[in-house]
């Protein structure tokens, strides 16, 4: 949550193994979001905007509406929840990016989402 946005957004990933193909150089994250409304009024996901980069850097950027097919509204105090993946050619990545709010009364609202990592279970030391 920042003192721009009433949104707080939580994020846990994990490894999909047998979805994986390392000597393919396919692996598979799964993430689970975790939204939740701090302000004083609803808030509505309209968009989505993501950087996905994988260990070589190259950067995948994904922007589109709503997620997962929903734009949920969110009710103050409220959270909404939501798991979806990524795929890299790399075993470590990370993501980053925003949702494009739009608030009860009409004002429309980025809320960030703070740079995340992805990483393959041997990759860590």
């Amino acid at each position: 949550m920042t003192a721009e946005s009433p949104i707080e957004v939580s994020v846990q990933t994990h490894y999909l193994d047998e979805q994986s193909d390392p000597e393919q150089r396919r692996f598979v994250f799964a993430y689970t979001v975790t939204i939740v409304n701090h302000g004083e009024e609803s808030a509505q996901l309209q968009g989505r905007h993501w950087l996905i980069i994988d260990g070589d850097e190259k950067v995948q950027e994904v922007k589109g509406r709503g997620v997962i097919g929903e734009q949920p509204s969110i009710a103050p105090g409220e959270s909404y929840e939501y798991s979806s993946g990524a795929v890299l050619e790399t075993p470590t990545g990370t993501m980053e990016g925003s949702y494009q709010m739009l608030s009860e009364s009409g004002k429309e609202f980025d809320a960030p989402i703070a740079m995340f990592s992805l990483t393959h279970p041997s990759a860590l030391h």
